[in-house]
């Protein structure tokens, strides 16, 4: 298992466009991904999952991934957060 601890460095938060290139991106992976924001425990391969957290501009959230390509999956997450989440 690896994880990550990122800042969400855009003014909207994880909004449905966000959430959607999250769990679109995430696809790809066999690995299980959660995102750790506070006391919640969101599927990163589910949007409705990601938008309901309502993770606000700012926050601090914990990518975790577990799986054959965990390094894969969590550099794919690195690579999305360095462009706001919008990349």
């Amino acid at each position: 298992m690896v994880h990550k601890t990122l800042t969400v460095n855009n003014t909207e938060g994880l909004n449905i466009k966000q959430s959607a290139k999250i769990a679109q991106a995430l696809e790809e992976f066999d690995s299980k991904v959660t995102i750790i924001y506070g006391e919640k425990v969101i599927n990163a391969k589910s949007q409705i999952n990601i938008i309901s957290a309502c993770v606000k501009p700012g926050a601090e959230i914990t990518f975790q991934c577990e799986g054959d390509d965990e390094e894969k999956a969590l550099a794919k997450i690195v690579e999305i957060a360095s462009q706001g989440f919008n990349g």
